[in-house]
């Protein structure tokens, strides 16, 4: 399975940042040991639905540890028997691009 998520605190910084408490968040996948990725938008975790979703509710704490309130913002990709899908499926879209030129 793999899970795209966002979690954000419902207030910003003085300067509109939200940086310290994101940070914290992806503190917590980061820690988890499972497969990931973060980009400007998402963080992306692969695992089992009880392992993910475990990373992401302490990753939702980590953010209320700054704010008390937060935003959570959930993709999931479940595709039971599929493993390696945060590299995988770019690896195929990459092949079909290039089948494209």
């Amino acid at each position: 399975m793999l899970v795209a998520f966002s979690v954000a605190p419902g207030t910003a910084g003085e300067d509109g940042s939200v940086h310290d408490a994101v940070a914290a968040a992806v503190r917590v996948v980061r820690e988890s040991g499972l497969p990931n990725r973060t980009d400007a938008m998402f963080t992306t975790i692969e695992g089992e639905w009880d392992e993910v979703f475990d990373v992401v509710r302490r990753a939702t704490d980590a953010v209320l540890a700054h704010t008390p309130r937060a935003s959570l913002v959930l993709k999931a990709d479940i595709r039971p028997g599929w493993t390696g899908e945060l590299d995988g499926k770019v690896v195929r879209l990459e092949h079909a691009l290039e089948g494209d030129a």
